[in-house]
């Protein structure tokens, strides 16, 4: 099979350099029609330019692809609108979001001012949230859309002063999550990149010849699998150096109490049981949990649940 994205069109928020210049070309690559959205701020969200997305353009359409440059804030709701409105009065609609821009105010939660917390959120979630919104109503009327969100490590797994960053990627899964289940229906995918790669952003902070391993170039061919005609949805990818993982959360089996045991004492008293891998699985939805809890809890006290089948 030979994925590619001929008619389609895509918006890659970010794309300016980096991660997001290495997806605009692989997409510009395989014969999308790119929408090059980068504010040109540096790492912090300070300065702003046109230049890099004006540089990524003229490199897809050297090599013979089609592209525009838009310099749109994704947290302010006007711009991007503007700039979902000139890709389908160019191109007559879209069909592809790669949400990519983002920024960095690392420090330690007790050294950390509030204002930077809540900047980093906006970039990274609400610059997310609101390019999908601005998309959302588009993807529904053509029955088709690819979405493909950018989390991290940090906010998965947890990294040493980054306490507004992670927070940030954390919240795209579950903004993926619910997403999946209300595009279902009208053929919109979303799912999510976690890359680890040599960029801007992660500078200084590995050895260079880590760094070297760690390309961008490295990490696109993941993201493009994520977007194409007969992609999965609901994963979250992990990416980096030309490897490839997928991450999950997983729920433990877990211990049903009965209601004269039902005490923290009690609870403390199982938590290897608790915390037992032994049967975990993946919850395909928050009521799956629910029905899990009723029906363990049910047995317990010796109840028959009707079935609602």
């Amino acid at each position: 099979m030979t994925i590619r994205f001929d008619g389609r069109v895509a918006i890659v928020t970010g794309a300016g350099i980096g991660l997001g210049r290495s997806h605009a070309l692989g997409l510009a690559e395989r014969g999308a029609k790119v929408v090059v959205n980068d504010l040109g701020v540096s790492t912090d969200g300070t300065g702003q330019s046109s230049e890099a997305a004006l540089s990524v353009v003229r490199e897809i359409e050297e090599m013979g692809g089609e592209a525009m440059a838009h310099g749109a804030n994704v947290t302010d709701p006007a711009q991007v609108q503007d700039m979902v409105d000139q890709a389908i009065a160019k191109w007559g609609k879209v069909d592809i979001l790669v949400c990519n821009a983002g920024i960095l105010r690392d420090k330690t939660f007790i050294k950390m001012e509030l204002d930077d917390f809540r900047k980093v959120l906006d970039v990274h979630l609400m610059g997310s949230v609101v390019p999908t919104k601005a998309l959302w109503e588009h993807f529904r009327q053509n029955e088709y859309g690819r979405i493909v969100y950018t989390t991290s490590a940090s906010g998965l797994y947890g990294n040493f002063g980054q306490s507004n960053y992670g927070a940030a990627k954390a919240a795209l899964v579950g903004l993926m999550n619910v997403l999946v289940q209300e595009g279902q229906k009208y053929n919109i995918k979303a799912n999510i990149l976690a890359p680890t790669a040599a960029t801007r952003m992660t500078e200084g902070l590995l050895p260079d010849q880590i760094m070297d391993l760690l390309g961008p170039q490295t990490i696109t061919p993941g993201l493009l699998t994520l977007l194409h005609e007969d992609a999965p949805t609901r994963m979250i990818l992990g990416a980096g150096g030309g490897c490839f993982a997928e991450t999950r959360i997983y729920e433990t089996q877990g211990v049903a109490f009965g209601d004269d045991e039902l005490d923290p004492d009690s609870i403390a008293a199982r938590m290897d049981d608790i915390r037992s891998e032994a049967g975990q699985e993946v919850m395909p939805g928050a009521f799956a949990q629910t029905r899990k809890y009723a029906r363990m809890a049910a047995e317990k006290r010796g109840i028959k649940l009707e079935s609602k089948e």
